[in-house]
């Protein structure tokens, strides 16, 4: 197994004096993100000015306009790369798939293919894509069982099953933002930029984009850590997430990292009360769009979420009400995939398979759940979402698929669990509401309104309304 990328998902996160994040005529977006308005705000998402409307600024619409039939077509919708179809712009994963609105991306980080009961496994947690794939795979096998995945080199016997390359994982922590000299070197394999006091970020993109295959009609994928989130200047970070990739992650493990709640105190102005909470998951999708936005063209971001416990330095793992909060809390904010991280570089129970053996034992059934979930609303998911505040206190995404309307929702992230109460939009009549896979159903009243509970921060419920 390839030692690079593993060694920089380990949490050894060596660190350098870390910079303001917003420097001189640089576009402060950073402090909000978690600190103040953009999380707690209950538009239904994308949350700020970039959600395309400020508080209070959606149009009024007639009181008959909502009905089963759709939206009316003032409503305000939520601003995105295109879902689905934007994957037709490139030959492979539109020929893999990927424009299928039935279709919608849920990886695992870095995983080994050798065996059938590999993809068994894989195929029964939910698995549809590999982000990252180790020399010894068998590609023939994944391309067999339908599978797809994104490789940082072209792999032995690759063929349709790979739609994208990955240019690397986490170089704005590691090689920071710069146009220096790259020496070729990852993390613990020497110097590696020079000179040494200077980043060379830029630079290893940029270099390994000219050493992938050239025009093959596959995607461009970088996943970034807390150099995008936190670190760099915001003029920095929107230049990684807007120069080099056709998709893009960032992975901050805000239920494990050792050392994540003191950053996001230090660099965001978070308490440490709200630190390991699934809503700061959404707001790593946030802090991404809202640099993604300021180059004029749109991607689709992908939530990174652990599944057992990453860093060796890490005090915890993951529990599995955890894992699915942070999963709906990153579909709620717009979220086009999920990628799960499966190695455990900490704890009792070391793995770098951790959903196929045995040290995911607790967890794997809660990732199948959210995944099976994922797979079934996936039509729903790959949906343009309407922007509409159903009340305080609520974090919300609002979906319309064939005469139903889905409202995605949790309790907003800088407030208590307890009951909520949602308002309909004006004119949309409905009896009751469907929370889904609950087997349970709430009065509507004549009002529009309707109360539901959610008992922990990390809770979440998905109502079906059909007027």
């Amino acid at each position: 197994m390839r030692s690079g990328n593993h060694a920089r998902k380990a949490g050894r996160r060596a660190r350098r004096p870390l910079p303001v994040l917003a420097g001189a005529g640089a576009v402060s977006v950073s402090a909000v993100v978690l600190g103040l308005s953009l999380i707690d705000a209950p538009v239904s998402q994308g949350r700020g000015p970039l959600a395309g409307a400020s508080a209070g600024a959606f149009p009024e619409t007639p009181a008959d306009a909502w009905s089963a039939a759709g939206p009316p077509a003032t409503a305000a919708r939520v601003p995105w790369e295109g879902g689905p179809a934007y994957y037709g712009r490139f030959a492979a994963p539109a020929a893999a798939g990927w424009t299928n609105p039935s279709f919608f991306p849920v990886g695992v980080w870095f995983e080994s293919v050798i065996t059938q009961a590999d993809v068994d496994k894989d195929r029964a947690a939910g698995i549809n894509t590999y982000v990252e794939l180790t020399e010894t795979s068998d590609m023939a096998l994944v391309r067999k069982n339908g599978m797809s995945a994104l490789t940082n080199v072209p792999l032995p016997g690759y063929g349709k099953e790979t739609v994208g390359w990955l240019l690397d994982d986490e170089v704005d922590m590691w090689a920071k933002a710069g146009d220096a000299q790259w020496t070729g070197n990852h993390p613990g394999e020497g110097p590696l930029c020079a000179p040494e006091d200077r980043g060379c970020g830029f630079t290893v993109l940029r270099t390994r984009k000219e050493r992938i295959p050239k025009d093959d009609g596959r995607m461009h994928y970088a996943n970034y850590g807390k150099g995008v989130m936190m670190w760099e200047r915001d003029a920095d970070a929107a230049a990684f997430v807007n120069r080099f990739t056709d998709v893009v992650s960032s992975d901050v493990y805000w239920y494990t990292s050792a050392s994540v709640c003191l950053d996001g105190q230090n660099f965001l102005s978070l308490p440490v009360s709200r630190c390991r909470r699934a809503a700061n998951y959404g707001a790593v999708i946030d802090r991404q769009r809202e640099l993604d936005v300021l180059d004029g063209r749109r991607q689709p971001i992908y939530g990174f979420v652990e599944v057992g416990w990453p860093a060796e330095n890490d005090t915890r793992a993951i529990q599995p009400h955890q894992v699915t909060g942070a999963v709906m809390s990153s579909l709620i904010h717009e979220a086009r995939g999920i990628i799960y991280f499966n190695h455990n570089f900490g704890g009792p129970c070391h793995s770098q398979h951790v959903l196929r053996e045995e040290c995911g034992r607790k967890v794997r059934p809660a990732v199948a759940e959210v995944n099976r979930r994922i797979g079934r609303l996936a039509p729903v998911l790959n949906t343009q979402s309407y922007a509409h505040r159903f009340g305080p206190g609520l974090d919300t995404m609002l979906k319309h698929h064939r005469g139903s309307y889905y409202v995605f929702a949790m309790a907003g992230a800088n407030t208590a669990p307890g009951k909520r109460t949602f308002t309909l939009p004006r004119g949309m009549r409905a009896a009751r509401a469907e929370v889904l896979f609950e087997n349970r159903t709430i009065p509507v009243d004549q009002a529009g309104r309707f109360t539901d509970s959610f008992a922990a921060e990390y809770s979440h419920h998905i109502y079906r309304i059909t007027p």
